[in-house]
């Protein structure tokens, strides 16, 4: 049902993002799947660098932090059948952000709503937008995403 959820929004999911430190990108326990800070890249290239400035920058990072979400799947993907994702816990979205920008929760709605149209109801979760001085190579949005089994 997963797998045609995201046909039917046109959403291919790539090959699981590799880590890029020394860490693992999904880990299981209980009946949660927690997925690891997700880069908006997109065929190894990130779609936004560098800290967001002003409130024109907000579409930019909503779209990367949508990529960040179709990573997140991926990354799912490499420990468990997709389908056996029931639902959204919780999203905590990182903001490269320049001190005068204060738009970090419309940002992170591009993960939020992204997982609303994939997962209907279900896609409702709990979140942190956070703002952030600088993320790993030069990343303008990171996304952690937990996810119910």
């Amino acid at each position: 049902m997963l797998k045609e959820r995201l046909i039917e929004l046109g959403i291919t999911l790539p090959e699981a993002p590799k880590p890029v430190a020394s860490y693992i990108p999904a880990k299981i326990h209980n009946n949660l799947l927690y997925i690891s800070g997700q880069l908006p890249l997109k065929e190894g290239i990130l779609l936004s660098t560098g800290p967001l400035h002003q409130e024109k920058d907000v579409e930019k990072g909503k779209l990367a932090m949508e990529q960040c979400f179709i990573n997140s799947l991926a990354a799912a993907s490499s420990v468990i059948d997709l389908e056996q994702i029931k639902g959204v816990l919780k999203l905590t979205a990182f903001v490269a952000s320049a001190p005068e920008f204060i738009w970090q929760h419309l940002v992170a709605n591009g993960a939020s709503e992204l997982a609303s149209r994939i997962f209907n109801e279900s896609g409702k979760h709990v979140r942190s937008a956070i703002g952030v001085p600088s993320l790993p190579l030069n990343a303008s949005v990171e996304l952690e995403v937990i996810y119910i089994l």
